[in-house]
């Protein structure tokens, strides 16, 4: 079996490595021309982990986190829970890191490749990109992200805004009260924050804000002044965080719902492209890396993507959904479609609801259905 990625980012990646694992051929084909920006950073969570050691891989960027404290905008302690085998890793040196794996394995990876269409040949699937690039095989896997490409080829379900802005941030040398290994996540009067030290002496930093969608014409300055107006009011460390912060980013959140068709013929999307949720769960890489270790043994262990979808949509889908509720939770007046968030809701009443990790284990075959 030879299988074509597009995307290689943190899915596509992942998938990849799990799919040479099991001994099946893969080429990786990503859009972006090369290295980019340090952008966001994310948090890979404990069955996130659990999954990239099923990759064969023990990850080296980032550092634990071992700890989450919870307080609110007086600064109050409301609670402590220790986290079970967290990791805090910037998005570009996590892909940096399982691009090199995927080399080491011997993996194809072509920059520059944007995807144009895909289309059926008989017992293939070709994927044709804009410079003229082709790429044949037995099946595409699209893990292109929020905004994929194939998906819009595929069922071109638009991603939608999720009701809020999502700031962040690394700041300079800042002299704040910390644990090291420890986030700290502020339930403020505006919002929510959260922000971890680095072992360098930076903190990363984060905040979602609720109201309607960023002005792309807001400047940098602006942006960040809006933002330290919500902050100041509360007895936190947040505005003197994002004070010390020199570059002030931020999208606006968004998601899937409702979720498109992930498969079609011999084409099937991963990751983000299939199962966006907004950022309150902070489960978007760890999904990311359960759906590879899942699509690698369904393939292995019964050659088809039917065992796949039976095991990955309601988890996905749920995950989705819990999101949005804690999004919209604190920004009801901009949700958007709640009928969509009732529907699913609904669909998966029954489907079972565990934690994979008893499935995870590469050497244990997959068995055909959920228990």
């Amino acid at each position: 079996m030879e299988v074509v990625v597009v995307g290689g980012g943190v899915a596509g990646a992942a998938a990849a490595l799990a799919l040479e694992r099991a001994g099946i051929g893969v080429r990786v084909f990503e859009a972006r021309s090369g290295a980019q920006g340090a952008g966001a950073f994310l948090v890979v969570a404990g069955n996130g982990m659990r999954a990239v050691r099923e990759l064969g891989v023990e990850l080296a960027s980032g550092f634990p986190l071992r700890s989450a404290r919870f307080c609110n905008g007086d600064g109050d302690e409301l609670g402590v829970s220790a986290l079970d085998g967290h990791r805090c890793v910037r998005w570009d040196e996590l892909c940096t890191e399982l691009r090199a794996q995927v080399r080491r394995r011997g993996v194809p990876v072509e920059h520059g490749a944007r995807f144009v269409s895909a289309e059926q040949d008989g017992d293939e699937v070709v994927a044709r990109f804009a410079d003229g690039r082709t790429a044949r095989g037995d099946l595409l896997i699209g893990a292109d992200g929020v905004h994929s490409a194939v998906r819009g080829q595929l069922d071109p379900v638009p991603e939608r805004y999720a009701g809020q802005q999502v700031f962040f941030g690394y700041s300079g040398p800042v002299d704040v009260p910390h644990v090291p290994g420890r986030i700290e996540m502020i339930r403020g009067s505006a919002g929510n924050f959260g922000w971890t030290m680095a072992p360098e002496g930076r903190a990363y930093w984060f905040a979602r804000i609720p109201g309607p969608p960023a002005d792309p014409g807001e400047s940098e300055v602006d942006r960040k002044e809006r933002l330290l107006a919500a902050l100041r009011p509360d007895a936190t460390p947040a505005a003197d965080l994002v004070s010390a912060t020199e570059d002030v980013l931020a999208v606006n959140a968004r998601d899937l719902l409702p979720q498109p068709r992930w498969r079609d013929g011999r084409v099937l999307l991963v990751g983000d492209a299939a199962h966006a949720a907004s950022p309150a769960t902070g489960q978007g890489a760890s999904m990311a890396f359960e759906d590879a270790v899942f699509l690698a043994k369904s393939l292995r262990d019964h050659g088809n993507l039917d065992v796949y979808e039976r095991f990955r949509r309601a988890r996905t889908e749920r995950n989705a959904l819990r999101s949005a509720q804690m999004t919209t939770a604190v920004s009801a007046e901009f949700a958007e479609r709640p009928d969509e968030v009732d529907r699913l809701s609904a669909r998966h009443t029954d489907a079972p609801d565990d934690d994979p990790a008893a499935l995870l284990p590469w050497n244990d075959p997959l068995p055909a259905t959920p228990s």
